[in-house]
């Protein structure tokens, strides 16, 4: 039997174990779990570490069982690749294994006054103050704001902290420590893609940087050590996959790029998750946006290569909307009901959605937005809104399309797309119609799993996929023409412009303190 490669995907709604044969890319067996999130406060969002990582253990090991009733032998899988949920911030006792706080996930607001107050220390009260070593603006988005939170708000971190047993790591660090052994020798460490986004990074030394860590007060002994994304950091101690090396790491965003095969300058790709994340690839050098868009670190693909850069637009609420229409507003019973819905309306007719629930993210990083409803009248009903929805999506996309078109000088004639969301044709056409390019979908959706595979098969010593040009696998895919005039699509894009501006603006930390996120009441 060809060689098998695993791959650990931990996103924000759901974990998943996958298995691809390492020679034509196909998916043979996966398992998934949805993961809960808690909302404790109004702008918080938060995850359990131990539900993460019990996830994680439950889907290797009924993806296993799988393996096993379709009569394959455990033993063929040669590697296993981590792609996670970027950003979100957890801190643990290295000691005991336990964590010391729930994780604050990427979307968690909590730390707009910590935002608000480093902004304005920051000379010319500028944003991008950082902008130039790490790539990123000063926004709650980022994990070095969280860190920051959890140091100065959680007794049990501060203990850790000084009593020298609190590890920091992105949710990629703490499942290669757990699996690697934990508090009986675990691996601590992240890749260089995961390390660019906590603010901590320089994205040209390639290495934490001793100023970023002192402007925000971080010890540099809780970090984790930095390795490239295709190598080989440790081997599993736990499952029934015991032994085998973890071999590849990389963030969703950018295992995506790769599963998507982005790997020439300018190749670009979109994925529809709970957020919307556009990467295009710069290749060697990193290049600064002048249009809102953050400059990353996509990859390094073993320990010799070099590093390869991308500029990213991210959106913070994409498949968020759907969960929110099913879970807050019950106007659907299942996510897959959304497509069918709008459909039945087949216009928002004049109602435009911004879900700025977490703020906006690219290109405006202006965390004070709040999510509005506009052009509301008395004929408007659920499916309009069904379908403002999917419309907002493909909006966001097209604001950052617009914004790396800018950048790059060369305007995209088509647009790579992956995720969830694109299993809803509706949002395909629809996208292809705002952007007024062709979208193009591949027949594997599981395009983030398979980077990561990719990454862990093809490291020195692992050496079971090859990523070069001509044995890279041809994945068929399905397309979407855009069916619109460009007038009518520069018309509702024009609209949902003038609903962003009135999103803007509405909270501020004078707001939280006057009334802590709740409208007065008159009695």
């Amino acid at each position: 039997m060809d060689p098998l490669v695993g791959a650990i995907d931990q996103g924000t709604s759901s974990t998943r174990f996958l298995v691809f044969n390492a020679k034509t890319a196909e998916l043979i067996v996966h398992h998934q779990v949805e993961i809960n999130q808690n909302f404790p406060k109004e702008g918080w969002v938060e995850e359990d570490p131990k539900e993460i990582i019990q996830s994680v253990y439950e889907c290797i090991q009924k993806t296993c069982q799988k393996l096993g009733q379709l009569y394959i032998d455990i033993g063929n899988i040669k590697a296993v690749g981590v792609t996670n949920q970027r950003e979100t911030t957890l801190v643990w006792d290295k000691d005991t294994g336990e964590p010391l706080y729930n994780a604050i996930v990427w979307l968690d607001l909590r730390t707009q006054s910590t935002v608000e107050n480093l902004i304005n220390k920051a000379p010319g009260k500028n944003k991008n103050h950082l902008r130039h070593k790490t790539g990123l603006p000063i926004s709650t988005y980022f994990s070095a704001v969280k860190l920051r939170w959890l140091l100065d708000n959680v007794d049990t971190v501060q203990q850790a902290v000084l009593s020298g047993r609190a590890m920091f790591g992105t949710v990629d660090s703490w499942i290669i420590w757990c699996l690697t052994g934990g508090n009986s020798g675990g691996i601590h460490c992240t890749d260089v893609s995961n390390a660019s986004r906590t603010m901590l990074f320089n994205i040209h030394t390639m290495a934490w940087d001793h100023e970023l860590c002192s402007y925000f007060d971080i010890p540099m002994e809780l970090l984790p050590e930095v390795k490239s994304s295709s190598e080989i950091y440790g081997w599993m101690k736990t499952t029934s996959l015991e032994g085998v090396p973890i071999s590849g790491c990389l963030g969703d965003q950018s295992a995506a790029l790769v599963g998507q095969m982005c790997f020439e300058d300018g190749q670009t790709k979109n994925t529809y998750g709970t957020g919307c994340f556009m990467l295009q690839n710069t290749g060697n050098k990193p290049v600064m946006s002048e249009h809102g868009l953050l400059t990353t670190v996509a990859y390094k693909l073993g320990t010799d290569k070099p590093p390869c850069y991308a500029l990213e637009g991210s959106v913070a609420i994409a498949g968020a909307v759907v969960r929110w229409l099913k879970d807050n507003m019950g106007i659907v019973q299942s996510s897959a009901e959304i497509e069918q819905l709008a459909a039945s309306a087949g216009t928002s007719y004049g109602c435009y959605f911004v879900p700025a629930f977490s703020g906006l993210y690219a290109p405006y990083w202006e965390p004070s937005a709040r999510g509005i409803i506009c052009g509301l009248t008395q004929f408007t009903n659920k499916s309009h809104l069904a379908f403002a929805s999917l419309e907002a999506v493909c909006f966001q996309t097209r604001e950052i399309l617009d914004a790396m078109n800018k950048d790059s000088g060369v305007p995209l004639v088509q647009l790579k797309v992956d995720g969830g969301m694109t299993a809803n044709r509706l949002l395909m056409q629809l996208q292809a119609d705002i952007l007024g390019v062709a979208v193009v979908k591949p027949s594997m959706a599981e395009t983030t799993a398979l980077g990561a595979a990719m990454a862990a098969g093809a490291a020195e010593g692992v050496n079971v996929w090859s990523l070069k040009q001509s044995n890279l696998p041809h994945i068929t895919s399905e397309k979407y023409e855009p069916q619109i005039n460009s007038d009518e699509s520069e018309f509702r894009f024009a609209r949902w412009k003038k609903a962003v501006q009135r999103s803007m603006n509405w909270e501020t930390s004078e707001t939280d303190d006057c009334h802590n996120g709740k409208e007065f009441l008159l009695t």
